[in-house]
């Protein structure tokens, strides 16, 4: 059974996109069968990932449409062990074009539930606001990751999202849960980031979540690797960034085992 993972964060510029790339590539590198998909229509992670997403005629958008099918529309083996749900432009048109359709927050639930046996993970890059994407990634996700940006403006939007992921959880995907948040272009040496940190600690625990303990560090790599349309282990196998997301990766993999415990448990009480 696969476990779906989307990535959001209302807020712009907080790294979603380069999170998507190197947590799906640390997990294709570990063996697992990854597929990302891009409800961005800036198709930021798809042209990230070395896709021409302009030259596309099949995305994702013909898929929530039903022009065309899965295997029509998903990029096989962008990377090995990585298959890609790719997006462009035409994706804004999806609040029109599915205005009248019936159970139009769970489109992507659907299309996803018939394919996601294929996949070990499946990671969700969201869009920079809730939305029609938003909400169709909340409904057919497992979990939320909430990557913020060590600024004091990111605060401003942290409640915000932490409210409407367990908006959507209550009134639409009931196994909706918040996987952590994590700290992405972070500089240990201000007192801004040290401060920031407790702080984001104390919102997140009083909503019911936690930060995760690696720290995503600002790095010029991580800049250029997405330009070079490669993940950080294809750009510097070696880099600190690079172990950042290995770690990184590492506590999510734990935390997803602690919870399957926890609902084992719970069932045989």
């Amino acid at each position: 059974m696969s476990e779906i993972m989307a990535i959001a964060n209302q807020k712009g510029g907080v790294g979603k996109t380069t999170t998507t790339i190197n947590l799906s590539a640390a997990l294709a590198e570990q063996g697992k069968r990854v597929l990302i998909i891009d409800m961005d229509p800036q198709g930021n992670t798809s042209s990230g990932l070395g896709i021409d997403k302009d030259e596309l005629e099949t995305t994702v958008y013909q898929l929530m449409i039903g022009d065309n099918s899965f295997d029509e529309c998903v990029q096989k083996d962008v990377f090995e062990n990585l298959d890609v749900l790719a997006a462009n432009v035409n994706l804004a048109g999806i609040e029109i074009e599915t205005m009248d359709m019936e159970d139009r927050n769970y489109i992507l639930r659907d299309i996803i539930s018939e394919v996601e046996d294929k996949y070990d993970f499946i990671i969700i890059d969201c869009p920079p606001s809730l939305n029609t994407l938003t909400i169709n990634s909340m409904t057919t996700a497992d979990s939320v990751l909430v990557p913020i940006q060590c600024e004091y403006y990111a605060l401003e939007g942290l409640s915000q999202l932490i409210y409407t992921i367990n908006l959507v959880k209550d009134r639409l995907n009931p196994k909706l849960t918040i996987n952590g948040v994590v700290f992405t272009m972070y500089d240990g040496r201000t007192n801004l980031a040290r401060s920031m940190m407790i702080e984001v600690d104390n919102i997140a625990t009083k909503l019911g979540t936690c930060m995760f303990r690696t720290n995503i560090s600002q790095s010029v790599i991580l800049k250029e690797h997405i330009a070079c349309h490669q993940s950080v282990f294809e750009y510097a196998p070696k880099s600190k960034s690079a172990k950042e997301y290995e770690m990184l990766v590492c506590e999510i993999l734990d935390r997803i085992k602690d919870l399957d415990e926890e609902e084992s448990e719970s069932c045989h009480v």
